[in-house]
């Protein structure tokens, strides 16, 4: 198997890298999205070791940077973030169909990733997506779950006020994060995603608990309509950490996405 770097795109100005097994036309490709700033390589290489992978069982793949993050550059026209991240989709399913036959493609991206491969499921061609801590929103339930045992708990209490304590002479610490569309909206995308015939794959990791914090908040969040939909798949990874630092934890996943793969979209020929 081979793997090759590319600059492409409608101005070259994408950087990427395809690994092109040897394969039967009709297999999908799968394209990996960089996550926030970082570039296509992932945090500490999990996109490396999750395509190579993938390669292994026949998958063809790309990494790559969109616009104006890792190595790509910009493309010098006009629009949104949005049509942005969509026509550069569009340029890495072009690259793997004249490389490796593709006519169908399963979107992989981690947090900031998963947004963008959200947005880009809209685009002819997309098959799939294995959205990585993608978007979940907190319910009435997590609010249970999360302040309950805390409203309980003495020690709980005492924490608690502690914190309030430093707050009030400590200055208020800057934070940075992704604000997320109303729930709605996602909503609603998911439910026409699924009426196009897309396969889903949801998968969280432990990283994430001040945001979720029980396989049920998915049906919470969504509705059963879209948690029950025969295409749609969800786990949540206990234990891990948002980036899958350890190798235990990155097999856990890799085993995770491999088996949805290979159920869905088995490799032709």
């Amino acid at each position: 198997m081979a793997e090759r770097a590319f600059r492409f795109g409608r101005a070259r100005h994408l950087v990427g890298i395809a690994g092109l097994p040897p394969v039967a036309r009709g297999t999908v490709g799968v394209i990996v999205l960089n996550t926030g700033l970082m570039h296509r390589v992932g945090p500490f290489r999990l996109h490396v070791d999750l395509t190579r992978r993938l390669n292994a069982l026949g998958y063809p793949t790309l990494r790559f940077d969109l616009s104006t993050m890792g190595d790509s550059g910009a493309s010098a026209e006009a629009g949104s973030r949005e049509e942005q991240i969509r026509a550069d989709v569009r340029d890495a399913a072009a690259l793997l169909a004249g490389h490796a036959g593709c006519t169908r493609f399963v979107l992989v991206g981690l947090c900031r990733g998963a947004q963008s491969a959200h947005i880009a499921c809209s685009e002819a061609g997309v098959a799939g997506a294995v959205f990585l801590d993608g978007y979940i929103y907190r319910t009435f339930g997590f609010k249970l779950r999360h302040y309950l045992p805390r409203l309980l708990s003495p020690a709980r209490w005492h924490g608690f006020l502690a914190r309030k304590l430093r707050q009030a002479v400590e200055p208020e610490e800057v934070t940075f994060g992704s604000v997320y569309p109303p729930r709605e909206q996602v909503r609603g995308e998911l439910v026409d995603m699924l009426a196009r015939g897309l396969r889903l794959c949801f998968v969280y990791s432990g990283g994430i608990g001040e945001q979720l914090n029980h396989p049920r908040q998915f049906r919470e969040c969504y509705g059963r309509g879209v948690a029950d939909h025969p295409a749609l798949h969800m786990d949540l990874l206990d234990g891990t950490d948002h980036t899958y630092t350890l190798l235990c934890d990155r097999e856990r996943l890799f085993g995770h996405v491999e088996g949805w793969l290979l159920e869905r979209f088995p490799p032709t020929g």
